[in-house]
């Protein structure tokens, strides 16, 4: 179990160190690599972890730091390093800290610095909570936690043919240039002498033999020492740094005059950069738009940019450094505003194609964006409130399904605390903000909230604006176990609006919400009736949300009326489409139907194995209700027929097995059809 990142390279030497710190690992909970930066602190530690995965009974997981810049959102950062998508209204430190306390597991923070009093802190407050948690951390400095091991991460040892350094730019250099041979005395020697003068530091080495492509080892060398000379000043960064400094102005001296420039104004992103949102962020002036693309691939030629699977990635040291040249250019202000106004931008477009076939593009683009979002809206609340206020509104739709509900809830009560004007901006953010309360199980804020929301969309008199009021409304009522009152509110909407979806999406969230209640008050067969009119509608449009739910409703009737093979399949339907929004609860929902709909058929081990998994991600959720109140009753009726047809000692041994197994591994094994017993 974990979720440690793809290594798409050979990790070189560094065998005393990994000795040293794996025996660290085992006396001390808390180890901190440190060191400056591109010393390797983070690629040693990805490579600890990996050797660890076998030592540790909850896995090994890793938390990327290296986007936050203070720490109002670390704790929910780490909480989706380790798969925790909190749906409680508790501080996310408490979430974090009862779902380690039973585990043993060893957590790596990765680029603590810009927050390392913060990560202290929550370490202290974690390794108390969590007897058998061990954190890793990777810092320029310690975090000063008791009890603290540091660990400092040294160069590659350089200057000789057989030394570390070495041997990292002969692997490099064999993916940059294959056809080069280094094996003659002269390259050979020259090698050497350009490990001695970058100080073996890993990233300077990188750097320097991406530059293979045009130039030989011996003019590499020969420009390193030229350069090396003029730095003589040591006010910028200090005596240590200067090898790597050397390294990357050389680097950024030798891009073209357009590369330097979009270095720079890359440095704003805080995750992936994909080549369309470099393109809208940083185009412009003699940058044009086309030229982006091109830039971008030779940019990541040079190491300057790392490719991921869907865009590419800075290190920390060199956006820094892009960051610099873009204070220096006076670009700093604009480019932050233009990369905020983009991804506000990408927010609004997600919400507007939320109700059709792009659907779970839009979710996944929202997911994969998150903290380029997070500092969007961190901008606009200064500078642009009313954006910040659309922008959280939408956002907040794709927030809640994918369990950032902790930052939804905070940057929605951010944008509603300020004094803005009434409108379908608010309508929209007190909607998102009520639906997120109610899924925290805060009924008692999330219905002031809604009262507030029906407030605005009457003063609004908008169909879509009184649809969002009706559903978050009812939504509240529902999960407060009030079924009758759910489906008067969402029924009235729906009869006093009732035009087509494409033009008020929200009439199919007020379905979503009739259909539950209707199946909750026992109208079965018009549950049935509104759940096969609900799945035409989203045939319709391709959508995939609204379906999922159709499907869990039919699954539910036709369990209820003694058809356990049709509910399974529509159980399985549901978990397809909501494994594919990455939606947990869901998810948690559709395996407990499952389950049932296994145990009605007699096959007690395999309803065991999926009420386990399901377990696993009602765990992971921290949802204390388990759904709409009344399935607890129905939930109690499936396990006792599934111990009934298993035995107690076999269900308890399946059930347990399946607990504690990775989710996503339990989920792939619940939707095999035919699942053995």
């Amino acid at each position: 179990m974990g979720n440690l990142p793809v290594v798409t390279t050979s990790f070189v030497g560094r065998t005393g160190e990994l000795v040293s710190i794996e025996r660290a690992l085992r006396d001390h909970r808390l180890v901190t690599l440190t060191g400056s930066g591109g010393v390797g602190k983070s690629r040693l530690a990805l490579r600890i972890a990996e050797r660890a995965r076998g030592r540790y009974a909850d896995g090994v997981w890793w938390a990327d730091l290296s986007h936050l810049h203070d720490d109002q959102l670390l704790a929910t950062t780490v909480c989706d390093g380790v798969g925790l998508l909190d749906h409680s209204p508790r501080r996310p430190v408490a979430a974090l800290g009862e779902w380690l306390s039973g585990k043993e597991l060893l957590l790596v923070l990765d680029c603590c610095e810009r927050i390392v009093g913060p990560c202290g802190r929550l370490v202290t407050e974690l390794l108390a909570a969590a007897p058998g948690l061990t954190v890793l951390a990777t810092s320029r400095e310690p975090l000063g936690s008791a009890g603290e091991r540091c660990v400092e991460v040294p160069p590659l040892s350089a200057g000789d043919d057989g030394d570390e350094a070495v041997r990292l730019f002969h692997e490099r250099a064999a993916a940059v240039a294959p056809e080069l041979s280094l094996d003659d005395p002269a390259s050979a020697a020259a090698v050497a002498e350009i490990c001695r003068r970058l100080d073996g530091i890993p990233l300077a080495v990188e750097l320097a033999c991406a530059q293979l492509r045009e130039s030989t080892p011996q003019e590499i060398t020969g420009r390193l020492a030229s350069r090396a000379e003029d730095l003589t000043d040591d006010t910028v960064w200090p005596r240590r740094h200067r090898a790597l400094r050397t390294t990357i102005g050389w680097s950024h001296e030798l891009c073209a005059p357009l590369e330097r420039l979009l270095w720079a104004r890359l440095s704003v992103f805080r995750g992936v950069i994909t080549a369309l949102d470099a393109e809208a962020v940083c185009s412009g002036g003699p940058l044009e738009a086309e030229a982006v693309a091109p830039a971008l691939e030779r940019l990541a030629d040079q190491s300057v940019l790392r490719r991921t699977g869907n865009g590419y990635r800075m290190l920390d040291t060199l956006r820094e450094y892009g960051a610099m040249w873009l204070a220096e250019l006076a670009e700093d202000a604009l480019l932050a505003d233009r990369h905020a106004r983009h991804f506000a931008h990408v927010a609004v477009q997600a919400y507007a194609g939320w109700l059709g076939p792009s659907q779970v593009l839009w979710y996944h683009r929202i997911a994969d964006t998150h903290a380029d979002l997070c500092a969007a809206l961190d901008h606009l609340l200064a500078e642009d409130p009313e954006m910040a206020m659309e922008m959280a509104g939408c956002a907040g739709l794709f927030w809640s399904c994918c369990g950032h509900l902790h930052q939804a809830r905070t940057y929605l009560e951010r944008v509603l605390a300020l004094p803005l004007s009434a409108g379908p901006h608010r309508t929209r953010a007190l909607w998102a903000l009520g639906i997120t309360l109610t899924l925290q199980g805060d009924h008692e804020a999330a219905g002031r909230t809604g009262e507030e929301c029906e407030q605005a969309a009457r003063r609004e008199e908008a169909p879509e604006s009184v649809l969002l009021a009706a559903h978050s409304v009812s939504f509240t009522y529902l999960m407060m176990g009030q079924p009758l009152t759910a489906y008067s509110v969402s029924d009235r909407a729906l009869e006093d609006h009732p035009g087509d979806p494409a033009d008020t999406p929200s009439q199919l969230r007020c379905r979503v919400i009739r259909l539950f209640a209707l199946s909750a008050l026992g109208r079965l067969d018009e549950a049935y009736e509104e759940a096969m009119r609900l799945q035409r509608i989203s045939l319709r449009f391709g959508e995939h949300w609204a379906r999922a739910y159709a499907d869990h409703q039919l699954a539910l009737i036709h369990l209820l009326q003694g058809r356990p093979r049709h509910a399974e399949s529509h159980a399985r339907a549901m978990l397809a489409s909501k494994h594919e929004l990455h939606d947990s609860l869901g998810i948690a929902l559709g395996l407990d139907l499952l389950a049932g709909a296994i145990a009605a058929q007699g096959n007690g081990v395999a309803a065991a194995r999926a009420s386990g998994t399901g377990h696993a991600y009602w765990r992971m959720i921290g949802h204390p209700h388990r759904g709409t109140p009344e399935l607890g009753a129905i939930r109690e009726q499936w396990e006792l027929r599934a111990r009934q047809a298993a035995g107690d000692s076999a269900y308890e041994r399946a059930y347990r097995r399946a607990s504690a197994d990775d989710a996503e591994r339990g989920l792939a094994l619940a939707l095999e059809r035919g699942n053995p017993g």
